[in-house]
This record gives structure tokens, C-alpha cells and sequence, in this order.
């Protein structure tokens, strides 16, 4: 099982110097993955300038979206975009796309409702894959639109689906599963490892990748880290369901009971984990590195 660690941009301060020195750690550390969300109207920054930075910084880890909110894009834009970045990176680029959980991501954009369907997220992506084969999908161009990608055929293409209809859909494009589990525990991300795994066979098509995330914290102080961070990134949920989510949801422990953890995400079958830290600091790298290695 391979784990990967998401930069810290949801909490403010994700400057020049936190972004090389987080760049610099996860390069050189256990991960296998570098990994990063997106969002609109927050601390975050844009995560396709982002990754260019990442792309050039890094040699080693893969550069994954988790994810990217497809109704926000020109699906003919981010396809030059993620060919870019493929190239920059030498294939190290793989995208999770999905259609978003929060409307105000639409709204800030002035992005059209109806795009937040899970259909219209399939054809996004047909017309992605028919550029990055060198088709001409838009009519009295000149060229097609390029660069062709480093990868044949474009990056490895993630879905962050959730629930039975949308995964069933997503078995036709995706090659597998990129999820979060709220509670980190094995008896929420099984169900979801399950349903992938009968629905990509129902497709009649090979074994889905399969990962997960979630947020973490260790040490004494881990819940009020936790909280500190979960109050701030879920502004948008009524308080109630925010106070709630601040008490149960993420990891909280040390790092054995980290290092336990992963383990039963590996006996789930997962192939890849990433972790979502609480906080800036970037000795939260080292801390996560020690349940790792």
C-alpha cells in the first residue's frame, strides 16, 4: 500500500517558504504521493499553479488531485492544463475529478448548476481523453489542442464518487476510486471498497484502484488540533453538524495507533492512503513519517 500526504493549503499561511519546505519533506520522506484538494472561496490556492510549482520542485512522488471540481472547468482548458502538468512532471500526474459537495464552488465561478451532474462529468471527461488523443473536438481550430500529454493516452484518471449510482457511472471512465473517509475507520471505507470492486467487474473491467483518505493529528493535543482545523475548513455545515464533526470525525491518537490504522486500511485492499494534516507545521511530516516507516 502506497500513502501519500496532502500539502496543508486549507489552513491559511501556505506561503512560498511553508509550500518548498512541506515540497522538500515529502519528497524526501516515506511518502509515495503528493497530494492536494481543491476549493474555491477558502486559505486554498489554485491547485493547477500549485502543482506546476510541485511538478518542478519534486523528482519522485506522484502529483495527485483529490479532487478536482469538474463543473468549475472548461473541460477543454483543464485538458491542456493536466497535459501540462503531465509533461512538466514526467507522468507523475494523477487527477481525481468530481462534481463537488458545496454549491458555493459553482457560485464563485458563476459555473452553471447543471454541470453538477455525475453524466455530465462523464462526458467531460470523453472530451478530456479525445484531446489527449490528438482529436479535434472543436470545430475550425487550426491545430488541435495540445500539448499531447507525457502519458499515452493522458494521466490516470480518479473518480471521487461516492455513492451506488454515481460509482456505477464512474466504472465506465475512471480507473478507480479516489474517496475520504470522515470517521478513518475500516467499517466506512469497506463498503465503498466493495461496492468499486463488484461494480468495476459488473463493467466487465479489471480491478479498480482503490483510495481513501483522511485527516489526522497526533500527539497530546491532537483533538483540539483536530477541532481547531475541522471549525475553520467546515464553515459551510450548520453549527451543530460542525461542533459534531469537530468530536468524532479524522484520526486522533498517536503513532502506533497511526501506524494500526493504516494497517487495517491495507487489509481492506486499499493500494493508496492519504493522510490530511491539521495543521501548518511541517514537523507534522516528520511525526506522520515515523507511523510510516
Amino acid at each position: 500500500m502506497k500513502i501519500g500526504m496532502t500539502l496543508p493549503g486549507m489552513d491559511p499561511g501556505l506561503d512560498r517558504k511553508r509550500l518548498f519546505d512541506w515540497t522538500r519533506r515529502i519528497e524526501a520522506g516515506p511518502f509515495d504521493v503528493l497530494a492536494f484538494g481543491e476549493r474555491m472561496a477558502f486559505y486554498n490556492p489554485e491547485l493547477v499553479a500549485l502543482f506546476g510549482a510541485c511538478a518542478a520542485l519534486t523528482e519522485r512522488v506522484v502529483l495527485r488531485s483529490t479532487v478536482i471540481v469538474m463543473p468549475i472547468h472548461s473541460p477543454v482548458m483543464l485538458a491542456k492544463q493536466l497535459a501540462t502538468l503531465d509533461v512538466l512532471s514526467e507522468g507523475r500526474l494523477s487527477v481525481g475529478l468530481g462534481i463537488g459537495g458545496r454549491d458555493e464552488d459553482l457560485v464563485a465561478v458563476g459555473a452553471d448548476p447543471a454541470r453538477k451532474k455525475n453524466a455530465a462529468l462523464a462526458r467531460d471527461v470523453e472530451t478530456m481523453k479525445r484531446i489527449w488523443r490528438g482529436e479535434a473536438v472543436v470545430p475550425g481550430l487550426l491545430r488541435p489542442v495540445e500539448p499531447k500529454p507525457f502519458r499515452a493516452g493522458g494521466p490516470e484518471l480518479l473518480a471521487g464518487a461516492m455513492g451506488p449510482k454515481a460509482v456505477r457511472l464512474a466504472a465506465s471512465w475512471a480507473d478507480g476510486l479516489c474517496g475520504f473517509t470522515w470517521a478513518a475507520t475500516p467499517d466506512e471505507v469497506a463498503p465503498v471498497f466493495e461496492l468499486a470492486r463488484r461494480t468495476w467487474a459488473e463493467a466487465g473491467r479489471e480491478r479498480p484502484k482503490l483510495v481513501t483518505g483522511f485527516w489526522f493529528a497526533l500527539g497530546a493535543k491532537a483533538r483540539e488540533q483536530m477541532a481547531t482545523h475541522l471549525g475553520r475548513y467546515m464553515n459551510w455545515l450548520d453549527p451543530a453538524a460542525r461542533e459534531a464533526a469537530q468530536q468524532h470525525a479524522g484520526f486522533t491518537g498517536d503513532v502506533r495507533a497511526l501506524r494500526d490504522r493504516l494497517r487495517q486500511m491495507e487489509d481492506l485492499g486499499a493500494d493508496e492512503v492519504h493522510l490530511v494534516p491539521t495543521c501548518g507545521d511541517p514537523e507534522e511530516v516528520e511525526r506522520a513519517a515515523d507511523a510510516i516507516a
